[in-house]
């Protein structure tokens, strides 16, 4: 069985990026174009979540990437799956913020293959 992923991300450059990278590593991705969608789609989901990781932009329309941080590590459904923040914001104070509000790893754009590959694999373990 592939591992899933959700993308959310408002960039549609951003989420083919991720697509590309992550369906080459043999995952299968699923996409939120806002905070709100992502929300709406993890809370849509059957139990268990089969979301092995959420890569998560922090600066979008409506609810943004923090926000939705704070509600997956909420619920009890969503606030183990592992958070790769991925984000234009890489300002000291804005990667603490991320780190304070649950995210496992953040990675500032543009970013490279190797550094998500490096940030998936960091957060999963072994089991990347």
């Amino acid at each position: 069985m592939k591992k899933k992923a959700l993308v959310v991300d408002d960039d549609p450059n951003i989420r083919n990026i991720v697509q590309a990278v992550l369906e080459g590593e043999g995952w299968e991705v699923d996409f939120a174009e806002d905070g709100q969608q992502g929300v709406d789609k993890l809370d849509s989901q059957p139990r268990p979540v089969e979301y092995a990781i959420i890569i998560l932009d922090v600066v979008m329309p409506g609810m943004n990437g923090l926000d939705v941080m704070t509600r997956i590590r909420l619920h009890p459904h969503t606030q183990k799956i592992p958070v790769l923040m991925l984000t234009g914001e890489d300002k000291a104070e804005d990667i603490m913020s991320g780190y304070s509000v649950g995210a496992d790893y953040y990675i500032t754009k543009p970013f490279t293959r190797q550094q998500l590959l490096y940030g998936i694999n960091l957060v999963l373990g072994a089991d990347a």
